[in-house]
């Protein structure tokens, strides 16, 4: 939460604790949770397609429908957490995120499947702003170590989400997915031993709430929330076009390249926290906006090892900037923390789904190779956005 200037100085003098327990069971929810949603839907779009026999518009459908779900439902979420706080959202959250795909292993039909595709979204959405909520908690003084934590968690589900079908599901195929619902089970002990602390840390804040001075940065959050559109359409455009666009490659092959790009994202969330801290939100995200560019540029020139190396640098240097454009949003918006997180997370989420969709339809008229021409200036153009973003020189004290 935003101090003003004259009372930073005393807050910065107070180091606030970092609560590791909350931390990194809000981190491994995370993981569970993205595993199954942002990690394997768009993984299994080329299973879903075989299966059901769809065209690139249909089989893009479903990531629209897994991403709009989550998005569209995460800043309402947000917003009622941010009135009533709804702990319990935490546990129902990835339980129903878990669920909602397994039962797309004994989908009938297409519509049925866009049917449990949406309950796994909505699950995402009522999950992602408790869960980052209580991530900014218990992050006590270390904002951008905390949300670098946490997301690490989602991108590291997002990371393993495609390496479930060369290692599992390309044998067991689609019904494989069955075997989650004792993960989604499972998930419920796990998450819910936090309720207790959540409620009592929400009671807290919500008391604190009527201090703050901060006020709303609606221009700030606009220009925040396009940059995320643009980043997003990169990421999902990677992961979902890859697979079609080597077709030289085996889909094990294929998948085991997105793993690179988004595991090698992973570890540039976790380097973009250490470093915001240190350097600035604003920076951060300008300098990985920047030096991903070259990257999108090269990959569609390059082949063998010279374009694996390409994806990795690309995957770290574009998502590097994950964790900080949550805590910039929660910035931007000192007044509505789950909320902003529901911004910051849910719109990219559905940005990268209509962003799928416009894509499918572009390769469906042009070829994929287009596609992977578009994703090449996204990242430049949004650095340049970024550029215009209003200073982060106030620190979130709390």
């Amino acid at each position: 939460m935003i101090k003003s200037n004259e009372s930073h100085s005393k807050a910065a003098a107070i180091k606030i604790p970092f609560y590791k327990r909350a931390v990194f069971t809000f981190s491994g929810a995370h993981f569970l949770n993205d595993l199954v949603t942002t990690g394997m839907v768009p993984a299994l779009v080329v299973l879903y397609k075989q299966d059901l026999v769809l065209n690139y518009t249909q089989a893009s459908l479903i990531v629209l429908i897994s991403y709009l779900t989550s998005s569209v439902s995460q800043p309402l979420f947000g917003a009622m957490a941010d009135k009533k706080p709804r702990v319990w959202l935490f546990t129902g959250g990835v339980f129903l995120s878990i669920m909602g795909l397994s039962l797309t292993g004994a989908a009938p039909s297409f519509g049925w499947l866009l049917f449990f595709i949406a309950l796994s979204g909505l699950g995402s959405g009522a999950f992602h702003p408790e869960a980052s909520r209580g991530t900014h908690l218990a992050a006590g003084s270390q904002k951008g170590l905390s949300q670098a934590i946490f997301q690490v968690g989602g991108n590291a589900g997002q990371a393993f989400g495609p390496l479930m079908i060369p290692l599992f599901l390309i044998h067991t195929g689609i019904h494989g997915l069955l075997w989650l619902i004792p993960l989604a089970i499972l998930s419920i002990p796990v998450t819910a031993q936090i309720l207790g602390w959540m409620g009592e840390k929400v009671k807290e804040n919500s008391q604190k709430k009527k201090e703050i001075p901060g006020k709303n940065n609606i221009p700030g959050v606009i220009i925040l929330v396009l940059i995320i559109i643009l980043r997003s359409w990169c990421q999902i455009g990677v992961v979902v076009f890859l697979p079609f666009y080597l077709k030289g490659l085996s889909i094990e092959q294929s998948e085991l390249l997105n793993f690179v790009f988004v595991g090698a994202g992973a570890l540039g969330t976790f380097i973009g926290g250490i470093w915001s801290d240190k350097i600035g939100f604003k920076r951060l995200l300008v300098v990985s906006l920047f030096s991903a560019t070259p990257f999108a540029l090269l990959f569609p020139h390059l082949t063998g090892v010279l374009s694996v190396m390409d994806l990795l640098l690309f995957g770290l240097s574009v998502l590097s900037s994950f964790s900080v454009t949550v805590v910039y949003m929660q910035m931007l918006l000192p007044r509505n923390i789950a909320a902003a997180s529901g911004l910051a997370i849910g719109f990219g989420v559905g940005a990268g789904g209509i962003g799928s969709v416009l894509m499918g339809g572009l390769s469906d008229m042009a070829g994929v190779a287009a596609v992977f021409s578009v994703l090449s200036v996204l990242p430049l153009a949004a650095g340049l956005l970024a550029i215009f973003l209003p200073s982060d020189r106030l620190k979130l004290a709390r």
